[in-house]
């Protein structure tokens, strides 16, 4: 792969190539991805989507949206870092085509920006729960319907897939769904592969998978255009976006160090345990001076936590660069922190999130009421996909499509696509919105 291409400004449709040199500085390419994705409904839906706390009204716990900020924040300043040792590389990059570092930086915070877009409602149990209606409740009845692949993207239903759909997918007025610039989309693709075959090497591209088959075309329209190497001869599978290593760094960073906060400042894990970890990761930097005059447990975290992010963002540059020949040829097999120094002190840190914050009563509470929420929704679609499919529509579900937003359309051409939409409405669903529809469903009309 060659930074050439791998930088390219593309966009859906486009006849015409794009050159950095002729962007106007006042607003680049890469910074309009990142507005597109800001002004989106799904985007702001996720304000009130669960992040690891399911809905907490406490004001200081992170919501997806909060989240995906301060993930695009890591991922900007992480990009430019990267972009500026990269120009240093390549100059070429600067003196011929005219990238700047901030451009790396743009590219990373656009698709850092996006990179839970596509996560339904409950956090990560809500995936669990559209996976598991398939694989073992009702949905298994769809399976002879449906080819192996197409059946398998929705037995382990993946956010990242979906969110790639939801950046992309056309719809009327809107060709090419939000026509992000390819470079930002190969960066949100942290997993350039089809759902199977599941995990066929330890290659951390092969992890999940990143595309559902209604996107496969556009899928490999933007890898080809990008210049990704492909992995197979006999399914979709590409090596990724060696920018897309800075973008799960920096939700790394984020998902360490932040949900050990909340867990702290919940009270799910006592403070003075708990700084102890953080300053592991920060001896060389720590003011102890400074340090010892905060008098607040928010300040003394909060100080601990920047100097923690900031620690983590050189080391994640500093790998990544180290690495770099071995990224562009396909042959780094692992996420940069799973590698970097603070690997011990990381794995420490998210072993007491585990134990203390993701497996508290309290978060596994509001999980299962969430799987019982996103069951009856899929239970309840799930027969009109089909219904629809079959051309077999009940008064019922003539009301039920009403309740559809324009943009989903259901047909009689392909039960697949139809059960992918089914799952698309249900994954914009805000946790509160889920629960109202879920309560309308029920007989509930206050």
């Amino acid at each position: 792969m060659n930074w050439d291409q791998l930088l390219s400004l593309k966009r859906y449709g486009d006849t015409n190539k794009r050159l950095r040199k002729e962007q106007n500085e006042a607003r680049l390419g890469f910074e309009v991805d990142y507005d597109r994705i800001i002004f989106s409904s799904e985007f702001r839906s996720l304000q009130d989507k669960t992040q690891v706390v399911p809905l907490s009204k406490t004001d200081f716990v992170h919501t997806r949206l909060t989240h995906s900020l301060e993930v695009s924040v890591v991922g900007r300043s992480l990009g430019r870092k990267v972009g500026e040792l990269l120009l240093k590389k390549h100059p070429h990059l600067e003196t011929i085509h005219g990238y700047k570092m901030n451009d790396f930086g743009a590219i990373v915070a656009a698709a850092a920006l996006a990179h839970d877009i596509g996560n339904p409602p409950f956090g990560h149990s809500g995936e669990k729960a559209i996976g598991a209606y398939f694989r073992e409740g009702e949905g298994a009845m769809f399976k002879s319907y449906l080819t192996d692949t197409e059946y398998q993207d929705l037995c382990d239903f993946e956010g990242n897939a979906n969110g790639f759909k939801i950046l992309t997918e056309s719809r009327t007025g809107r060709e090419g769904g939000l026509r992000l610039s390819y470079a930002t989309l190969g960066a949100f693709m942290k997993y350039p592969k089809e759902s199977l075959p599941k995990k066929p090497t330890a290659h951390i591209a092969d992890k999940k998978y990143g595309f559902f088959q209604s996107e496969k075309d556009m899928f490999s329209d933007v890898a080809n255009e990008l210049g990704l190497i492909s992995r197979s001869t006999e399914h979709i599978s590409f090596n990724r976006h060696p920018l897309a290593y800075l973008v799960e760094a920096a939700d790394d960073i984020c998902y360490t160090i932040i949900d050990f906060e909340d867990g702290i400042n919940l009270g799910l894990i006592e403070e003075e345990y708990a700084l102890e970890y953080l300053i592991n990761l920060v001896r060389e930097t720590i003011n102890t001076e400074k340090y010892n005059q905060l008098k607040s447990k928010e300040d003394r975290v909060s100080y601990l936590r920047a100097l923690a992010i900031g620690n983590l963002i050189e080391e994640a540059a500093d790998v990544f660069m180290k690495n770099e020949d071995l990224i562009l040829s396909g042959k780094f097999e692992s996420a940069l922190l799973d590698v970097c120094k603070y690997k011990a002190q990381i794995e420490d840190i998210i072993s007491i999130s585990i134990k203390n914050v993701y497996q508290s009563k309290n978060v596994i509470d509001k999980e299962i009421a969430g799987y019982e929420i996103l069951n009856q929704l899929l239970m309840t679609f799930g027969k009109l996909a089909i219904n629809s499919f079959k051309n077999k529509l009940s008064n019922y579900d003539e009301l039920l499509l009403n309740t559809l937003p324009e943009t989903i359309k259901l047909s009689d051409n392909s039960l697949y696509d139809n059960l992918i939409s089914i799952c698309l409405f249900i994954s914009k669903l805000s946790d509160t919105n889920a629960m109202l529809l879920y309560k309308k469903l029920k007989g509930s009309i206050s």
